[in-house]
């Protein structure tokens, strides 16, 4: 049996909503007009990319699906560079993380056969693999401002010592990395267990059998944690420098 969603069932589903706006007045949580924003924002911009999504789909075009990925990409490294607190050149550093690790991981699943360069499969999997690195990232960036923020004697007392400035910060890199790959970790042990992500569940919803879409989940945990080490990495060994200045002093 297909499941069937029209508008009728999602304004019965709309009122789940009700719920979190209730728990939100209740508590005084002061989330309220926050949780009507992000419905309405969602509702118009799902709208809009699906009509959009649906124009490319069928122009089938190698230069729009390229074009569309590389406004993910830049979307993605935006909302990082927001969560960067002020982390000089964070735009740039992020925009080369995520482009990184988004292009290196759709080319292995490219040339590996594992999906092909058509826009109803590069479109999404590029969003799937672009929206973990920039949460990954983000957590980076909140982890090294802290820390350095938290251990800011500790460097200074290595940089008196002789230090440079990657011994001095590397074990605030390290951690920060850790700190970004954590839930892409977490997710892993615990997929099939805990949680059915939303592409198997996706899937089976649409009458795959529930095998072929573990396999297709399988992909999917491998290339997300490709996607998040590498973002990681790429993004905490170019942002630790932006806490010095040009003569090697913590800012």
């Amino acid at each position: 049996m297909n499941l069937a969603v029209n508008n009728t069932t999602l304004i019965f589903a709309a009122m789940l909503v009700l719920i979190s706006l209730y728990i939100g007045y209740r508590e005084k949580l002061g989330v309220d007009k926050d949780i009507i924003i992000g419905v309405i924002r969602a509702i118009i911009q799902l709208v809009l990319v699906g009509y959009l999504l649906k124009y490319v789909f069928r122009v089938n075009n190698e230069w729009l699906t390229l074009a569309m990925m590389l406004i993910i990409v830049f979307n993605a490294a935006y909302n990082a560079n927001k969560r960067a607190a002020g982390i000089p050149h964070a735009l740039p550093i992020s925009l080369l993380a995520i482009l990184s690790s988004t292009g290196l991981t759709l080319a292995v699943l490219v040339f590996s056969g594992s999906i092909r360069f058509i826009p109803s499969q590069m479109i999404p999997i590029s969003g799937m693999i672009a929206s973990n690195s920039m949460v990954a990232i983000g957590l980076c960036y909140r982890n090294m401002n802290s820390s350095f923020r938290d251990r800011r004697q500790q460097v200074i007392e290595r940089l008196a010592l002789g230090a440079d400035v990657r011994l001095a910060s590397i074990d605030i890199v390290r951690e920060s990395i850790r700190t970004g790959m954590a839930p892409t970790i977490d997710s892993a042990k615990t997929v099939g267990i805990v949680s059915l992500p939303g592409m198997m569940s996706g899937l089976i919803f649409a009458g795959v059998d529930p095998v072929r879409a573990i396999k297709y989940q399988i992909l999917v945990t491998f290339m997300l944690l490709s996607a998040t080490s590498i973002g990681s990495v790429i993004a905490c060994y170019l942002a630790y420098q932006q806490f010095y200045n040009q003569d090697k002093q913590l800012i």
